[in-house]
């Protein structure tokens, strides 16, 4: 493809919204251009990107056995009605006002099982894997970092449909394997972590996850290989426990500690033997959480624990409500009313507690948790911090930044059920069909890429992901027809050999050529000017090394040849 025909338009300044490598080096090489907010159109340089990402994902799902399907955009909002995700999607879903009762599909979930009920009805029917790669619609209220979080993004969603927990558990590991392939060839390093299932629901579910400071989750690694998104995370410390001593209950007044800072401040208390009190609404019923110290609740593992999304801090006046004492002053001992109480899994049967008195300005010590209060359950409700030791070797944990890739589900009979997707065995027993989901976010692989594949000039392409294999520049050929006459020679030549060149013949200065050549960041350059032309020779630039090298023009085919070896 020769430059002067080919719409690649770069930027020389970055432009002042864009702050993640990935979105400036995407805009500034000419492979996106932005719409609106979280929208963005792929120019021919990023679509060509965009495709060889596709066919690779496209490969390694037909290597599982998958089978391409192209479903509708517009839904139906009645069969997401079904499965109550219209509520629990709530704004994230984009609704069509002047057509009334459809609705922009964030995902798919929903409409393979509609179609799986249909016509899967035996377990003659299965296994299967469906699958598609297709646009996606997401009413994110706050877009950002390019195409890492957009309102409109391509998607490759899979689901598949089983008839036994084993069958799915086989599936399930088919796409973990042909995750990591498809990451692999893309020459992305990855980790996967254990995570929450969230709104989509199922046993298991595990992330495939970047490392990256532009990254918008929070991962808990450590060198020894444990690796879970911080929402799931857990640490190997060690429970608080209890004294020797059995002391009474102490009532003592705290007219000035309203947090636990302030109790080891003013009282010299250690800080694990504070007992922090947090009040949630669940479904608009109250329950009372007990942390150990500073610990910070993890509301992902709560809504888990509760079996419920519809959580929320309880207001200043629910607090006075339900235990007689606003914040500061909460704790397990003389609570005004009934409530359900559950503790972090530090705290549990400890003894020589710290907590409020449900009075305020008043705390208890000498807490008891066995003898002095009823404590429901014990669960791990608390987030990691970085420092802590790993569950797997008791290495410090690290806390890091990552960019999502995909996430697989283990959906079970949620959507099945739900929707009325049913088999019959052998037996002429009717089960719901057993499912599973798996995405992964097509732009984000080539972000990711950029992200882990740059330097200070721009891009740094490499095969297969690159838009072309060899970046050929003509020095000052207005001025030197020999040079344009050597080019044209060359370009005809790598076409023939089977290379996608892109020929930089525009008319512009060596300046401009090369920095954009860098920018673009093809894996290899090859310039031809006057000066060495006149020893029969071109110049090759390896991108990523920035090695250079004078060789023969009729060397050049062999040359490419074996740096794609």
């Amino acid at each position: 493809m020769k430059q002067t025909e080919f719409f690649v338009p770069t930027l020389k300044e970055t432009p002042a919204d864009a702050t993640i490598p990935s979105h400036q080096l995407m805009l500034r090489a000419g492979l996106v251009r932005p719409l609106a907010s979280g929208i963005f159109s792929f120019l021919p340089m990023g679509f060509r990107v965009l495709n060889k990402v596709i066919n690779i994902i496209r490969d390694e799902m037909n290597a599982i056995g998958g089978q391409e399907f192209l479903l509708p955009a517009l839904n139906p909002i009645e069969i997401w009605e079904q499965t109550g995700r219209v509520e629990a999607m709530g704004d994230v879903m984009f609704h069509i006002k002047n057509r009334e009762g459809l609705v922009l599909a964030p995902t798919h979930e929903e409409i393979i099982t509609y179609h799986a009920r249909q016509h899967v009805k035996s377990y003659r029917d299965m296994p299967q894997i469906w699958y598609q790669i297709q646009t996606k619609f997401r009413n994110e209220p706050r877009p950002k970092s390019g195409v890492l979080r957009g309102r409109q993004f391509i998607m490759k969603d899979a689901y598949s449909l089983d008839t036994t927990w084993e069958g799915l558990d086989a599936s399930y590991d088919k796409h973990y394997e042909a995750y990591k392939a498809i990451f692999n060839k893309c020459k992305i390093k990855f980790f996967d972590v254990g995570a929450s299932s969230g709104a989509m629901g199922g046993s298991k579910s595990q992330e495939f996850m970047v490392e990256s400071d532009s990254g918008e989750d929070t991962c808990a690694i450590s060198d020894a290989g444990y690796a879970a998104n911080i929402e799931v995370a857990t640490s190997n410390l060690p429970p608080v426990g209890r004294i020797d001593q059995d002391l009474p209950l102490e009532k003592f007044a705290t007219p000035n500690a309203k947090t636990i800072d302030d109790l080891i401040e003013q009282f010299n208390i250690p800080e694990h033997r504070c007992a922090k009190s947090v009040v949630y609404m669940a479904d608009e019923s109250p329950v009372l959480i007990f942390m150990r110290g500073n610990d910070e609740l993890n509301e992902s593992k709560l809504q888990s624990v509760l079996g419920t999304a519809n959580v929320r801090p309880a207001v200043s006046e629910e607090l006075i409500q339900f235990t007689g004492a606003d914040h500061g002053s909460i704790g397990p001992i003389n609570l005004k009313s009934k409530i359900k109480i559950i503790a972090d899994n530090l705290l549990k049967d400890a003894s020589g507690m710290v907590s409020g008195a449900n009075e305020d300005g008043y705390h208890y010590k000498n807490i008891d948790f066995v003898r002095d209060t009823t404590i429901m359950d014990y669960h791990d409700l608390r987030t990691v911090q970085a420092g802590e030791p790993c569950p797997i070797s008791g290495q410090p944990l690290r806390v890091v930044k990552a960019i999502e890739l995909g996430h697989i589900f283990k959906l079970g009979t949620k959507y099945s059920v739900a929707l009325g997707a049913n088999y019959l065995d052998s037996e002429g027993k009717e089960h719901p069909i057993i499912m599973g989901s798996y995405g992964i976010g097509v732009e984000r692989v080539m972000a990711c890429y950029i992200e882990q594949h740059h330097d200070e000039k721009g891009i740094i392409w490499s095969s297969p992901l690159t838009p072309f294999h060899v970046h050929l520049i003509g020095i000052n050929e207005p001025k030197f027809p020999e040079v344009k006459a050597a080019a044209e020679g060359i370009y005809s030549d790598l076409v023939k050999a089977g290379f996608d060149v892109l020929y930089d013949d525009r008319d512009e200065s060596p300046g401009i050529k090369f920095n954009d050549a860098d920018l673009i960041g093809l894996p290899i350059q090859i310039i031809v000017g006057n000066k060495n032309l006149k020893d029969g020779n071109i110049e090759i630039k390896d991108r990523q090394t920035g090695d250079r090298k004078s060789i023969s023009i009729s060397n050049v085919i062999t040359e490419i040849q074996e740096f794609y070896k």
